[in-house]
């Protein structure tokens, strides 16, 4: 059977949405092509619509060829072919009469998706003028703007999405720290005799010039502790998003590959979520922490939590020259004097120990909680972190030199 012949015998509706729904997939990230969708209308004519689990089925083994974009798919289907306002009677039809009773548990939304949707979305047309453009041009600056200086906290979803395609296109730049190997070098310094004895013999032994090497230098490693307790959870979400870009090889603004990255939450208790940000999709990086992570918005137990990393995990995952950001409130109900010894053990474990604190948004904020006296001591540097433009400050601070601790800046 041709393909012209495979899209007239289909139902015209059903050609309409299956092909509509590979465009979503497309603009959502995923590779799907024309041969695919081809191929799924060949498969529903063998296997029919008596049941919309073989439906499901029959568009992920057409459409799919990776297990990692399972996750993503599930989602576009569930918003693509249950959604009851679309005016399609076939769509309406295979998600009331062909549904499965068995409860579905919840998705979490991929922003990617909302996005992808609302690109298929026929946009209104306007009239193409300078003074327009230029007024949009101005608006939209005026926005970006806006957006980085509003808390996390009181963000809408729109502003929540926009914050995160803003923070995912920031270029971090990382403190180089020296190391004892070297590597060629076009400056003159320290001289490589090995590789100007090799260029003489293949130049029949007449020295035509010199070779260099210098250090070679990495970025300084960095370590996130990020409290993820009811009032501390949203601030954490973004620095998490923050961490997933440094852990997948972006490079920074010198084009240098950046610094490894362990990522821990704790709330009641530590985890560690290093491989959870492996992924690469952000979105369901974020999800896989939240649905692992069993104390998400609750309790905080800062004192126990950092008991455990520095017993646990400093030696093998925190070497003497690492960053480490610590987010929290401070707010610890538990024995000051115990707090303070362990955040006086990390200190010194660490190269330079960054304490961020969405408190500091409040310009009448004093240090009085004893958990807060406790721990102040102990830190390099005391920073907010309630908004875009505080993260961006953090890593200006990143790139710098480590120095005595800084006062608190906004």
């Amino acid at each position: 059977m041709s393909d012209l012949a495979t899209i007239e015998s289909a139902p015209p509706q059903l050609a309409h949405n299956i092909l509509h729904f590979a465009r979503v997939l497309r603009a959502a990230g995923l590779p799907v092509g024309t041969d695919r969708v081809l191929l799924s209308l060949q498969a529903l004519q063998i296997t029919g619509l008596a049941q919309r689990r073989d439906f499901h089925a029959v568009l992920s083994a057409c459409l799919l060829d990776r297990i990692e974009h399972r996750e993503l798919f599930d989602q576009a289907f569930a918003l693509f072919w249950r959604e009851p306002a679309l005016d399609d009677p076939l769509r309406a039809w295979l998600g009331s009469q062909h549904s499965d009773h068995a409860e579905q548990p919840a998705l979490q939304a991929n922003q990617r998706l909302g996005q992808a949707f609302a690109n298929q979305l026929p946009a209104p047309q306007r009239p193409d003028s300078d003074l327009l453009r230029s007024d949009a041009q101005a608006e939209d600056s005026h926005a970006d703007e806006r957006l980085r200086r509003i808390d996390f906290n009181a963000m809408s979803a729109d502003e929540w999405r926009q914050a995160q395609r803003l923070l995912a296109g920031l270029r971090p730049l990382f403190e180089p720290l020296p190391t004892r190997r070297t590597r060629p070098a076009t400056r003159p310094g320290r001289p490589d005799w090995r590789a100007t004895l090799q260029a003489m013999a293949r130049h029949g032994g007449q020295l035509w010039d010199l070779r260099w090497r210098q250090v070679h230098q990495r970025p300084a490693p960095l370590v996130v502790l990020a409290d993820i307790s009811g009032s501390m959870q949203r601030y954490s979400r973004m620095l998490l998003h923050f961490a997933h870009a440094l852990s997948n090889g972006r490079k920074d603004a010198r084009g240098a590959a950046t610094a490894s990255v362990e990522s821990f939450v704790f709330g009641t208790r530590l985890t560690r979520i290093t491989r959870l940000l492996a992924g690469r999709d952000p979105d369901i990086a974020i999800a896989q922490v939240v649905h692992a992570v069993q104390d998400w918005s609750g309790g905080t137990r800062i004192t126990d939590s950092l008991h455990e990393f520095n017993q646990k995990w400093a030696r093998r995952v925190l070497p003497s020259q690492a960053t480490v950001l610590l987010m929290t409130d401070g707010l610890e109900h538990g024995d000051a004097r115990a707090l303070a010894f362990e955040m006086e053990r990390l200190h010194k474990s660490c190269r330079r120990l960054l304490w961020l604190n969405p408190l500091l948004r409040f310009e009448q904020f004093a240090p009085r909680a004893g958990g807060i006296q406790a721990m102040l001591p102990h830190t390099d540097a005391f920073l907010p972190a309630h908004n875009l433009r505080s993260l961006s400050d953090l890593m200006s601070v990143l790139a710098r030199a480590a120095t005595r601790r800084t006062s608190p800046t906004r």
